[in-house]
């Protein structure tokens, strides 16, 4: 934890809907003149695309039908960890890209599915802003959320994250179904005992809940749509949250807990504005105050 340095984490699984997220406090960060050095989580895996389907094929043969990339196994947790803690503590560190398909790595000279080098994180920034599988992962050799001064979780219900998971890789990158289911249940093992135990760790959740039938994610022609779905918000600590204020600016919102609102789906970006600009306000005060 950082006054000087602080850090903010977005976790959540594989088509969980974090790029939402985070495009929420890009805005946030633009509009009040915020420099963010932005990590993606997929630039702490161990292994570019080639070597893990080397791996993997290599896993198979041996038995093993969960290698994943939500393991321990197959990231740098070591290398997130000291990210984390060297930033809090000085404001630097260094980071590298993964670069996804042709237009990403069109720039670099590269292939798809290859990392960048590792570079030194650009000078003078305010904060660290991390989105990926595991900014609050807990394990017995790595402690990577206690160093983010803001840990948010989204995740979907599961069902949903299926279907948003689905349409991606089939639309978006070319995968069959049947491609995909495989890459879900070789992943099941990892997602419960990696992904599912950061969201006790995070201080805000958000949870999309569809109001459709998605009883069978893996025939369903399109992701629920925002006015499909509500969104329900739960705080660790709802101390000093003025959940009046919420209600009154998300029409049609409620309180479900003492420590959670719904808000409906079309409304979840501007919840996220009303809830995290005050953060992001309180997190540069007390950068301002604290001694260099």
């Amino acid at each position: 934890m950082s006054e000087r340095h602080p850090i903010i984490a977005i976790t959540g699984s594989s088509g969980a809907g974090t790029s939402t997220v985070t495009r929420t406090f890009q805005n946030i960060f633009r509009r009040e003149g915020v420099t963010a050095a932005i990590i993606e989580g997929d630039s702490l895996h161990r292994y570019d695309r080639q070597e893990m389907k080397r791996r993997q094929a290599e896993a198979e043969q041996q038995g093993n039908k969960h290698f994943s990339h939500f393991g321990a196994d197959n990231n740098l947790f070591g290398e997130l960890e000291a990210l984390f803690k060297g930033y809090g503590e000085t404001g630097q560190g260094r980071a590298r890209k993964y670069l996804h398909n042709a237009e990403e790595a069109a720039p670099y000279g590269q292939q798809p599915g290859t990392f960048t080098p590792w570079e030194p994180l650009p000078e003078g920034t305010d904060m660290l802003f991390y989105e990926g599988l595991h900014g609050a992962v807990v394990t017995p050799e790595h402690n990577i959320a206690q160093w983010a001064d803001l840990r948010i979780g989204v995740v979907p219900v599961v069902n949903l994250e299926w279907i948003q998971k689905l349409w991606r890789d089939k639309h978006q990158r070319g995968y069959s179904t049947e491609a995909v289911t495989d890459t879900i249940l070789r992943r099941m093992p990892d997602y419960v005992n990696y992904i599912v135990p950061q969201f006790a760790h995070t201080h805000v959740n958000f949870q999309r809940v569809p109001v459709v039938d998605t009883s069978n994610p893996f025939i369903a022609r399109d992701i629920p749509s925002a006015d499909e779905s509500m969104v329900v918000i739960r705080f660790a600590n709802p101390k000093g949250i003025d959940f009046q204020y919420l209600l009154n600016m998300v029409h049609d919102s409620w309180m479900s807990r003492a420590n959670t609102i719904v808000v409906p789906g079309g409304k979840m970006e501007l919840a996220m504005q009303l809830i995290f600009t005050p953060f992001v306000w309180r997190m540069m005060e007390r950068k301002k105050r604290s001694p260099p």
